[in-house]
C-alpha cells in the first residue's frame, strides 16, 4: 500500500468516527475499506444540517479531494460540441467530474439532498461529491428565502458554491413531478427550470453550465419531451440577447443510452 492510499484510507476512518459519534451511531470497525466508505456516505447522506464536528472537515476534504483526482476532470473540450449549436455540446458520465463553471443538479423541494444512503440519483451523487457543507449552504439559503414548509418552489433555481466538485458552484432547480398525464403545465414549468438555471448563470458572469436532465429520472418526466424541452429553451435563451447570454456555453450531461441518443440528434451530432 502507498503512503498516499494509506493517508486516504485513515481520513477515511477518522471521518467516518467523527460523523458517527457526533450522530449517536456506533458503526463497527471493517477490513473493507470500501464498506467503511460506503458507510461514511450513508451517514454524510442522513446528517442534518449542523455545525461539523472538530476535524471532520479536514477529513472529508482530504477523501473527497482525492477520489476527485482519481475520478479525473472533463472540460468543455472534451465534449463534443453541435455543429448546429455551435455554444451548446454534449457530454455522457458522471457530472461530479465536470470541471466547469455550475453544473446543475436536479433536487428536491426541501432542497438538503436526497437523504437516502447510498442512493443513487444525481441530488444524492452531487452531495455526495460536494460534501456536508453544500447542505449546510442550500439549508442557509433556505432559510434566508424563508419558502417555509412548503419547500423550494417547483421550477426557481439556487446558486451555491460547488465545495469539493470541481465545478466552480452548483444551480438547484425543482424540476416538475409527473404524476400521471404530462400536461402543460408540466411542460411550461420544466422550461422555467431551465431558463431560471440560465438566467442565474448569466447573472453570475458564469461562461460553462452543464445540465443534467431535469425531472427524467424519479420525477418520470418523459425522456424524449424532456429532451426536445431542454434543447429549445437553452437555445432560445442564448440567442435571445439577455446580459450574459452571448457569454454562456452549455453542456448537456447525461448518463445513458437513450438519452444520449435523443441529444444527439436533436444537436445533430
Amino acid at each position: 500500500m502507498t503512503h498516499r492510499q494509506a493517508t486516504y484510507n485513515e481520513a477515511v476512518h477518522a471521518a467516518l468516527r467523527l460523523l458517527a459519534d457526533d450522530m449517536g451511531y456506533e458503526i463497527p470497525t471493517h477490513p473493507d475499506m470500501a464498506q467503511e466508505r460506503a458507510y461514511l456516505r450513508a451517514l454524510m447522506n442522513m446528517r442534518d444540517p449542523a455545525p461539523l464536528p472538530d476535524g471532520y472537515r479536514e477529513a472529508e476534504a482530504l477523501v473527497l479531494d482525492t477520489e476527485r483526482e482519481r475520478r479525473g476532470t472533463v472540460t468543455w473540450e472534451d465534449a463534443t460540441a453541435s455543429s448546429t449549436h455551435p455554444r451548446i455540446a454534449l457530454w455522457r458520465g458522471d457530472i461530479t467530474r465536470l470541471q466547469v463553471d455550475a453544473i446543475v443538479n436536479a433536487a428536491n423541494s426541501a432542497m438538503l439532498g436526497c437523504r437516502a444512503p447510498g442512493h443513487t440519483c444525481i441530488d444524492n451523487a452531487i452531495h455526495s461529491a460536494a460534501g456536508l457543507e453544500l447542505r449546510q449552504a442550500c439549508a442557509d439559503a433556505m432559510d434566508e428565502r424563508g419558502d417555509g414548509p412548503s419547500g423550494f418552489p417547483t421550477g426557481e433555481a439556487l446558486l451555491t458554491p460547488g465545495f469539493h466538485l470541481p465545478a466552480r458552484f452548483v444551480i438547484h432547480t425543482v424540476g416538475p413531478i409527473v404524476g400521471g398525464e404530462l400536461t402543460q403545465t408540466h411542460r411550461e414549468a420544466l422550461a422555467h427550470s431551465y431558463r431560471r438555471c440560465l438566467e442565474e448563470a448569466a447573472a453570475h458572469g458564469l461562461d460553462t453550465v452543464a445540465f443534467c436532465c431535469i425531472s427524467t429520472g424519479v420525477f418520470s418526466f418523459p425522456q424524449e419531451e424532456a429532451a426536445r424541452i431542454a434543447v429549445a429553451t437553452v437555445s432560445d435563451f442564448l440567442e435571445s440577447g439577455t446580459a450574459g447570454a452571448h457569454n454562456l456555453r452549455v453542456i448537456f450531461n447525461v448518463f445513458g443510452d437513450r438519452d444520449e441518443a435523443l441529444y444527439r440528434a436533436l444537436l445533430g451530432l
